[in-house]
């Protein structure tokens, strides 16, 4: 199985184009307004057409306890593919802004110990993001116990399961080896600052993680 990649917390139209020409399958988006890597709606469907453009990635875009009005409104302005919600936001709320979105939807969970595998059923979404509990919701790049996504892994072997958390290129081939995920999923692993990305650790990330696939 060849393993997808997720470049996240990009703001910039040159970023999203190296992205996707580097071999990203999605490119994501942050419409949380206390993210570093914040994007605007008026100014992010610039970088979902780059990143359309320049390869075949996905945009997904990135929300934190967002109201199902608050996502069509960015939805207005920005083509987008998939819906990752990535706060406290429950099974039924989650349900609400897909349906309402018409876009399938990524949930993401906070792995703060065994407890964070149960019930993971309860989420109606197309993948699961398994991340590193932080207040900044994600892009902290510290890692967390990957024995617990391997936990996931063996629990629900039919879920599209997304591993994040301070992956890097140095270490996203292990990551990979050790959990086997459906996808991989970086922001401050390969960036030069938040929200600028490093266009050589990029193309690191994303041939390590091919270089995997092409050893299994």
């Amino acid at each position: 199985m060849t393993v997808k990649i997720k470049i996240c917390g990009v703001t910039l139209a040159d970023d999203a184009a190296r992205a996707s020409a580097a071999g990203a399958d999605f490119v994501g988006l942050n419409f949380w307004p206390q993210s570093k890597r914040h994007v605007a709606p008026e100014h992010a469907a610039s970088l979902a057409a780059a990143a359309r453009g320049a390869g075949v990635a996905h945009v997904v875009g990135v929300f934190v306890d967002a109201t199902a009005d608050e996502v069509a409104a960015v939805m207005a302005l920005v083509d987008l593919d998939i819906i990752q919600l990535h706060g406290a936001e429950p099974p039924i709320e989650v349900a609400t802004i897909a349906n309402a979105a018409k876009r399938p939807a990524w949930k993401a969970i906070s792995v703060d110990g065994a407890a964070a595998l149960d019930d993971l059923d309860a989420w109606s979404v197309d993948a699961l993001l398994l991340d590193t509990p932080t207040p900044g919701r994600g892009g902290s790049g510290a890692t967390f116990d990957w024995s617990l996504a391997r936990e996931a892994r063996r629990r629900y072997p039919t879920r599209h399961l997304v591993l994040a958390g301070g992956l890097t290129p140095d270490n996203v081939a292990a990551a990979i080896t050790a959990v086997d995920p459906w996808a991989v999923d970086v922001a401050s692993g390969v960036e030069a600052q938040p929200g600028i990305k490093d266009h050589g650790k990029l193309a690191a990330f994303v041939a390590a993680v091919r270089q995997v696939d092409q050893s299994r």
